[in-house]
């Protein structure tokens, strides 16, 4: 029986292993959705491409680690991190059995581009043009990948990343980044417009035409009230909410 008056101080006939978390931050640059890699500082595959990642301390929550390693290897502080999964194949790290628990952002690069630090030589890279990752590293994106498309089906996180008034042409090239698709321009914004969520401004962006482009805001009072309108064109948004 256990004994309350004793003092534990381990269980018996358990092992133990390390855990580690690793982040996973997608960046938004006004053109393209990027993500943000290190070069791993330590042995083995030192040098070559990695997420953020480090390992729990003893008295630290995993968010509080997720953020801490972040600062360190990257210096971005405020980012919301959410927790994606966790992975815990046994092979998945050649040194020690490690559990890892993954965490994943979308950011807008513009607003945290002065706080990068070039310490552990952090760099964007576009999502296509990804380099090959350490461990199980690639994995762990791809299933990122799939929740942030189905977070951004049911929720309005993109448009988070645009300025207050944005063009219908802004939007599109957002949505075409994370799902990885070409929208025809007509379509696109017949289908956007008639959401009826988008609320028409008076003035036009003219950079990059003579005729201009309308700005628009969302209207975030309708959008939580009808936020299914905008799957009516998301690609097979159907297989997204499974």
């Amino acid at each position: 029986m256990y004994d309350s008056g004793s003092k534990i101080t381990r269980y018996p006939g358990q092992s133990h292993l390390l855990v580690a978390v690793d982040c996973i931050i997608f960046g938004f640059d006004g053109t393209n959705i990027k993500l943000l890699l290190v070069q791993r500082g330590l042995k083995p595959e030192k040098g070559k491409w990695s997420l953020m990642g480090g390992f729990l301390q003893a008295r630290e929550s995993l968010d509080d680690a997720a953020n801490r390693v972040l600062r360190k290897l990257t210096g971005l502080e405020g980012v919301y991190l959410e927790q994606l999964q966790a992975f815990g194949d046994p092979s998945r790290d050649p040194v020690e059995r490690t559990l890892s628990v993954a965490y994943f952002a979308l950011i807008d690069i513009h607003q945290y581009e002065k706080q990068l630090s070039n310490e552990y030589h952090a760099e964007w890279f576009l999502l296509k043009k990804i380099p090959e990752l350490i461990f199980d590293h690639p994995a762990m994106v791809e299933l990122a990948k799939k929740q942030l498309r189905y977070k951004a089906a049911l929720h309005p996180i993109l448009f988070e990343l645009l300025p207050a008034r944005f063009t219908i042409p802004q939007l599109q090239i957002l949505y075409e980044g994370i799902y990885d698709t070409t929208f025809d321009n007509r379509n696109f914004s017949r289908k956007v417009l008639s959401t009826d969520l988008l609320i028409k401004q008076k003035e036009k962006d003219k950079a990059n035409s003579k005729k201009g482009a309308f700005y628009y805001k969302l209207d975030k009072r309708k959008y939580k009230a009808n936020f299914q309108a905008f799957l009516n064109f998301i690609p097979n948004p159907d297989k997204l909410l499974m």
